[in-house]
């Protein structure tokens, strides 16, 4: 009896390390509003709506910087499915990610500039301030990173009406998780 307890405790340990861990109260989500800053430039490349739906995370294009060369109104031309055409506008470019901590997993992320789906994951700073996006072919050593910034909730009165209605967005009351502080790019509200 005693070697068959043993024997089942031994199978059942390693389960409990690899199992998810429990979403901790106190840790900061990634939902919110994030701006991508260019790293040669400065300036920011766009901003972006993080948001749960169902136990899942997406994200989408809510706020676009565009350069004089750029089409004024961008559309997803060489997408796929029933992206082809969409708007950059409001396009959701992040799917499928699952929460285990401040790390996001499982998910993709569409470049609308290629039409190109790459494998995604998130990682959340400890503050909730700082968001790194990492789209990969294959492996994740095998790809690249953005670095993102939470923008405070003020920003949220500087998109566009048509955004904020399609997404039902509400600027979030002060003191909501991952809020905290004023990051860096808050001078502008």
């Amino acid at each position: 009896m005693r070697r068959q307890l043993a024997a089942l405790t031994i199978l059942a340990l390693p389960s409990l390390w690899l199992a998810p861990r429990p979403v901790d109260a106190q840790e900061p989500s990634a939902a919110g509003l994030w701006q991508q800053i260019d790293q040669e430039t400065g300036k920011s490349d766009g901003w972006f709506l993080i948001y749960e739906r169902n136990g899942v995370y997406e994200g989408a294009i809510v706020r676009m910087f565009l350069k004089p060369s750029d089409p004024p109104n961008p559309v997803c031309s060489k997408c796929q499915g029933d992206q082809q055409g969409a708007p950059w506008l409001g396009l959701t470019i992040i799917k499928g990610m699952m929460r285990k901590g401040t790390d996001y997993e499982g998910g993709s992320i569409l470049d609308p500039r290629y039409g190109q789906q790459w494998s995604a994951e998130m990682h959340l700073s400890p503050d909730g301030q700082d968001l790194t996006v990492r789209g990969f072919l294959g492996f994740a050593a095998f790809g690249m990173n953005q670095y993102w910034k939470r923008l405070p909730d003020c920003a949220y009165g500087q998109l566009d009406p048509a955004i904020l209605a399609k997404f039902k967005l509400t600027p979030p009351k002060n003191g909501t998780p991952g809020s905290k502080g004023k990051p860096a790019g808050a001078a502008f509200c």
